[in-house]
C-alpha cells in the first residue's frame, strides 16, 4: 500500500470491473480507502477486487445494473447495513454508441445508451446521497467524456448522454455543497479501454485508465475549501 489518505473512508465505483473503472477502484484501495466494486458481471468485478486484495487492500464485489432502480437500491442497503455510510461514489458504469446517424439507431439502442449513462447515474445520486449526508459529507466523481462537449457525429446518442451528465453534475454539485458534498465530473479525451474500438487510432498515444484515476485521486485528496468542478483530460499528441 504506496499510500494511506483515505484509510478509514468507503468508496463505491461503478463499471470497476475493466477499464477505467479498475484503475480507479485500484487507486483508491492503493489510498486506504475500502473498496466496494459494482457492475453488471460478476467475473469482472471478482478479478478488480483480487487485484485490490492482493495488494493489501480492501475491497467487496456486488452484482448491480445502474439502470436498474430496484438493483441501485438494493446496492445502497447493502453498503448501507455493511458499512453504515459512504465517503466517495465514483460513477463510472457507461457503454458506447458509435457508428452510424441517429436516425438509423435502434431505438433500444438509444435508450439502453441513456438508461445507462445518464439514468444511471440519477439513480445512484438518488440512493446514496443519503449515506454521504451521514458520512458529514465526501465526493462525487461522475466519469463523462469529451464527446459531452464537442460534436461526436455517429455517435449523437453518446454524446447527448455526456453532455446531459455534465449538466446533471454541474446543477448537483450546487444542491450538495451545503451538505460538504463535492460534486466533480471528468471528461477524458480518447482513452485505450474496451469501450470502443478507436479504429485507425494509436493505443500508445491514447489516454490509459491509469491517467483517469490519477485525475480521480486528486479530486478526493483536494483540501476541503476547494473542489474542482471539471477536469478536461486529453492525450499530449493526437492519436
Amino acid at each position: 500500500m504506496a499510500q494511506h489518505g483515505l484509510a478509514g473512508k468507503t468508496a463505491l465505483v461503478t463499471g470497476g470491473g475493466r477499464g477505467i473503472g479498475a484503475a480507479i477502484a485500484r487507486m483508491l484501495g492503493a489510498l486506504g480507502a475500502t473498496t466496494v466494486i459494482c457492475g453488471r458481471t460478476q467475473s469482472h468485478i471478482d478479478t478488480t477486487v483480487k487485484q485490490l486484495k492482493s495488494s493489501g487492500g480492501q475491497s467487496e464485489a456486488i452484482v448491480c445494473d445502474v439502470s436498474d432502480w430496484n438493483s441501485v437500491s438494493a446496492l445502497a442497503a447493502q453498503v448501507q447495513k455493511r458499512f453504515g455510510k459512504l465517503d466517495i461514489l465514483v460513477n463510472n458504469a457507461g457503454i458506447g454508441g458509435f457508428g452510424g446517424p441517429l436516425h438509423q439507431l435502434p431505438i433500444d439502442k438509444w435508450d439502453a445508451i441513456l438508461n445507462t449513462n445518464l439514468r444511471g447515474v440519477f439513480y445512484t445520486v438518488r440512493a446514496f446521497v443519503p449515506l454521504l449526508v451521514a458520512a458529514g459529507g465526501g465526493h462525487i466523481v461522475n466519469i463523462s467524456s469529451i464527446a459531452g462537449k464537442n460534436a461526436l457525429p455517429n455517435g449523437a446518442a453518446y454524446s447527448a448522454s455526456k453532455w446531459g451528465l455534465n449538466g446533471l453534475s454541474y446543477s448537483v454539485a450546487e444542491e450538495l455543497r451545503a451538505h460538504k458534498i463535492r460534486v466533480s465530473v471528468v471528461c477524458p479525451g480518447s482513452t485505450h479501454t474496451e469501450l470502443s474500438p478507436h479504429e485507425g487510432k494509436s493505443s500508445e498515444k491514447m489516454l490509459q485508465p491509469d491517467d483517469i484515476a490519477h485525475v480521480v485521486e486528486m479530486l478526493v485528496t483536494q483540501n476541503a475549501q476547494s473542489f474542482a468542478s471539471e477536469i478536461i483530460i486529453r492525450p499530449t499528441q493526437k492519436p
